[in-house]
């Protein structure tokens, strides 16, 4: 992994843009393949940080989902801002909570939600979550294994009180799938390890959405952007952003 994966991406090339946004704990490099392939097929695509993010896990504890739903935002506006009127948004796992959220009040040309959970582990599961990206983050940074257990251990120690928030959020998003009316394509791997699978169900059954499509992965897990079958995932966001009535 290079450093440079771990900042936001805006990869200028057609009129259409694509909105990427990653999950709890991910950073841009979890997205950056799928848009570079669009890229190359003519998509505009902005990847931001959500706050605490791509960064020490020593900031990560310390920030709120209202905080990474402003980035969200922002991101959006981004895209607004450089002169893009026309804008899907595809989200891996927690950015596909967020890509739901922000349909709601944005218009949006379409929805890809990819691997994203309609019900929530406890906050100690989530929590293991975060102290597995602390591990990971310092390993990346190269520090011996040492120094990595005192830092996480006192990462451990501190915890991070805004998962509770976190689990507010998705109830939150589910209570309001009836105000999703965008076109949207739910990706769902079957070996997801980390949601629960029937997550896609809820959102593709409770969506007001006209048109919408369930995809199945049977050889991917949770992060399916960078597993086995990214080629095929490449290829059905593209069919279906294809598929959508762009103006340009």
């Amino acid at each position: 992994m290079q450093k440079a994966e771990l900042k936001p991406f805006f990869f200028k090339a057609g009129n259409r843009a694509v909105l990427l946004l990653h999950g709890f704990t991910g950073s841009s490099s979890d997205v950056r393949m799928l848009g570079r392939f669009l890229e190359k097929n003519g998509y505009t695509c902005h990847a931001p940080h959500y706050k605490g993010h791509g960064v020490p896990p020593e900031e990560l504890i310390e920030t709120s989902p209202e905080e990474w739903w402003e980035d969200v935002l922002q991101g959006y506006q981004t895209l607004k801002d450089a002169g893009y009127e026309e804008i899907a948004v595809a989200g891996l796992s927690l950015g596909g909570v967020f890509s739901l959220k922000l349909s709601t009040l944005k218009p949006l040309k379409g929805i890809v939600t990819m691997c994203s959970p309609m019900t929530m582990r406890t906050t100690d599961k989530m929590f293991e979550g975060v102290l597995k990206y602390a591990k990971d983050y310092k390993r990346f940074e190269g520090k011996k294994d040492d120094e990595i257990e005192h830092e996480v251990e006192a990462i451990r120690l501190k915890g991070m009180p805004s998962l509770s928030e976190l689990q507010q959020l998705v109830a939150d998003v589910r209570g309001e799938l009836d105000m999703v009316y965008a076109a949207l394509l739910v990706v769902q791997s079957k070996n997801d390890e980390i949601i629960d699978p029937n997550s896609a169900h809820i959102i593709y059954d409770e969506v007001e959405s006209l048109k919408k499509e369930l995809i199945w992965f049977e050889h991917s897990g949770h992060v399916i952007t960078l597993d086995k079958e990214k080629e095929q995932l490449h290829e059905a966001v593209l069919k279906f952003l294809e598929s959508l009535d762009w103006e340009v």
